[in-house]
């Protein structure tokens, strides 16, 4: 028999991608906290806009029985930040991810520490990153097989998204959880141990590429097992600590 978890607390995750991807990209990290039998839903974004990608994420939240830990990567961070301000998520973890402050956009806080990257402009107010480039920006830690797929395989994403500021941002009142990529080549070390630090989260380094979710997909789980695990208990309190992942 399994024991009931108590009414208001953490009994769901929810993943939410970044941009170029879909939610296929979790499916090591689902897999893995399935298995620790983690009621786990997966959002698949529009990427047509802010508005559209917060929608899509707070209807998956909404589905889920009792409270949810909020997870996301990349540009998705900027999606759990303000659908995380909802009464049901009760932590949120952010997988090299973007934390913005209300009234800032993806767009001005790479601005802060600028990272190197080749986004490709397809004419039609979307982008993708450029496939000849994707491997060594985005996955380079990744089989080159796997890497080269990610790049054929990419959803356009609406440049609107890269400029729209957020307003509320659950961070504020909610504990969080960060993981650094310390070899990313997208979102810049720095810029992330900046954000995490201001939002006083729980740190994780990873010596990783962009994608740790798909290249250490078990360290990525266990920092979410964590928070699952503390939103669970009534008598850990949040603290922020940092460890190194080999």
């Amino acid at each position: 028999m399994t024991a009931a978890h108590p009414q208001n607390k953490a009994t769901s995750v929810v993943l939410i991608h970044g941009a170029t991807m879909d939610g296929s990209s979790w499916r090591p990290v689902h897999d893995i906290l399935k298995g620790r039998g983690l009621n786990t839903a997966v959002v698949q974004l529009p990427l047509t806009g802010l508005d559209a990608d917060v929608a899509a994420a707070r209807l998956a939240i909404g589905r889920q029985t009792g409270s949810v830990v909020l997870v996301a990567h990349s540009y998705g961070g900027v999606v759990a930040s303000v659908a995380g301000t909802g009464p049901k998520v009760s932590a949120l973890v952010y997988v090299a991810a973007l934390q913005p402050d209300e009234g800032e956009s993806l767009a001005s806080l790479a601005a802060r520490t600028p990272s190197e990257n080749h986004m490709l402009d397809l004419g039609d107010g979307t982008v993708i990153l450029d496939p000849a480039h994707y491997a060594a920006d985005m996955a380079d830690d990744l089989p080159i097989e796997d890497a080269d797929f990610l790049a054929v395989s990419q959803r356009p994403t609406a440049m609107a998204v890269f400029g729209a500021p957020v307003g509320e941002v659950a961070w504020r009142d909610k504990p969080s959880y960060g993981i650094i990529a310390t070899r990313d080549r997208i979102l810049n070390p720095d810029l992330a141990r900046f954000m995490y630090a201001r939002s006083n989260a729980t740190v994780v380094e990873i010596e990783a590429g962009h994608v740790p979710h798909l290249s250490h997909p078990q360290a990525v789980a266990d920092v979410i097992a964590l928070a699952v695990d503390r939103s669970v208990s009534s008598n850990e309190p949040h603290q922020r600590a940092r460890r190194q992942v080999p």
